[in-house]
């Protein structure tokens, strides 16, 4: 049953429906903060047409578990082929299935619908650590991991599948994740969230044993109820779009950090309260848009920390930069301005006013003449290879092209970012320092004034936005500074 986006994890899908309709198969929590309610929360948040068929009906709350009871597995079967035998579904999302016969429904009703794109989230381990299923029904959850496209295991119900002991290091779990992926076939969603430390970084793992790893700090807040279920049905609903299992989990990360950081504003229950799957909404709501851009450069201060911080900035900065480093770092750039120039033209194509379309156009010119002038002066003639980081920027750009408005967001920080770079750097040059001629590039007047204008533009977009294309302009201008961080870090 195995779907043809899982052959490639890091390809897009070959049908990008607008809303896709994606579809939860789970338990319920009558206070809103994990199984179905969570997913179908997750799903609209990030833009898709969420369902829902339950597994289990489940009596919880913030404290935990009271009494589950599970319908007769025929009436599973009839919620299953009601909606597929009237709705297309463009994905799939799994969670609690808590015996080898539901397993097994669940199994052969896609085998027989065979959607587009299938995310299983194992439900395993409880939160005390006890084990939740007997061991016919784990052993039908591990041929169930090989169906499907995406599997998001925490580290608990990893160890289970891999039957290893639970990783207590990020090498340790890579490795589980790596032998998962290569038992099964299967894409895997490495979490890190239960390690101990600052740190919290997340990993898709490929059935190559490839690794795109996605830094993260931890937010310190006891309201972690369903970030499981939220994070799975997030991945689906993006991959749904078109996205890359990397860039889907770079979103879906800063999506789900988001929710975190306004959990406690909730005050739902007295326990392990809920994530605020809908911050970003509330948020444009809330707050005057012509404050946009400001607001967004805030609150993305802790990931231009982490720029000026990278090795690669420090030695741009005080000449100390190998030339091998810069050089390469110079072809993935040049590769990324030839994709940037194409995204800056369809900018052009989707401008509201003669201004915005001369603005953007030329932007594309400068770009190319700019990818022109590193070959010539910098690499020659020897084309590079692009890195899975400039992919995933490029990808990213490339699927901020649904509105105009998110398209400018998601362009804003290669303008921004490089200003505020360039300004500070600019007070470093000197006549024998081997990069002087970038420095000034990026410190140049004209530049700060492009910055300038289409800053304006951006806030003007936003002006005009709804609540929802606000948020998507907020999502889409936070993914882009973390792929410029990320650009930076793996040069």
């Amino acid at each position: 049953m195995k779907t043809a986006s899982a052959l490639n994890p890091s390809a897009p899908t070959t049908v990008r429906p607008a809303i896709p309709r994606v579809l939860s198969i789970a338990g319920t929590d009558p206070t809103g903060g994990a199984g179905v309610h969570a997913d179908l929360k997750s799903i609209g948040a990030l833009g898709g047409y969420g369902m829902a068929v339950v597994t289990a009906l489940v009596a919880q709350n913030t404290r935990g578990v009271r009494e589950v009871h599970v319908p007769p597995v025929a009436f599973l079967a009839a919620q299953l082929a009601a909606v597929s035998d009237d709705v297309e579904i463009d994905a799939v999302k799994i969670g609690m299935l808590q015996s080898a016969e539901i397993i097994g429904t669940v199994r052969e009703w896609l085998d027989r619908v065979r959607p587009p794109i299938v995310v299983l989230d194992p439900v395993m381990v409880a939160t005390s650590g006890d084990r939740l299923l007997d061991p016919a029904a784990e052993e039908a959850l591990r041929a169930l991991a090989r169906e499907a496209d995406l599997v998001t295991p925490n580290l608990a119900e990893l160890a289970v599948l891999t039957r290893s002991p639970r990783a207590t290091t990020w090498a340790l779990a890579v490795d589980d994740a790596q032998s998962l992926a290569r038992e099964t076939g299967t894409t895997v969603l490495l979490k890190g969230g239960h390690l101990d430390g600052a740190d919290c970084p997340d990993a898709i793992v490929a059935a190559d044993g490839a690794v795109h790893e996605v830094p993260g700090s931890r937010i310190d807040t006891r309201h972690t109820h369903g970030t499981g279920c939220s994070l799975s049905s997030a991945m689906a609903t993006l991959r749904a779009t078109g996205a890359s299992w990397p860039d889907a989990l770079q979103r879906a990360k800063t999506w789900l950090t988001g929710a975190l950081a306004h959990a406690d504003a909730l005050q739902v229950g007295e326990g392990n309260g809920p994530l605020d799957h809908f911050h970003a909404l509330r948020g444009a709501a809330s707050v005057p848009a012509a404050a946009w851009s400001a607001q967004v450069w805030d609150a993305t201060a802790a990931v231009r920390a982490d720029v000026d911080d990278l090795p690669f900035v420090r030695g741009l900065g005080d000449g100390t930069l190998s030339r091998e480093t810069f050089l390469r770092y110079l072809a993935q750039d040049a590769i990324y301005l030839g994709e940037y120039s194409r995204v800056l033209a369809k900018a052009s194509a989707l401008a509201p006013t003669p201004d915005e379309q001369v603005f953007w156009a030329r932007a594309a010119e400068s770009s190319i003449a700019e990818e022109r002038r590193l070959h010539e002066s910098h690499l020659g003639t020897d084309a590079a290879t692009p890195a899975p980081q400039t992919l995933a920027y490029t990808n990213h750009l490339h699927a901020s092209e649904r509105s105009y408005g998110e398209l400018v967001a998601a362009l804003l920080p290669c303008f921004w970012l490089y200003t505020d770079l360039g300004s500070r750097l600019a007070a470093l040059r000197h006549d024998a320092h081997p990069y002087d001629d970038w420095l000034a590039m990026y410190g140049d007047p004209a530049f700060t004034a492009a910055t300038a204008r289409a800053t304006q533009i951006a806030d003007a977009a936003a002006r005009e936005a709804g609540p929802v294309e606000r948020a998507r302009m907020t999502e889409a201008f936070a993914r882009s500074m973390a792929h410029e961080r990320e650009f930076f870090a793996r040069a």
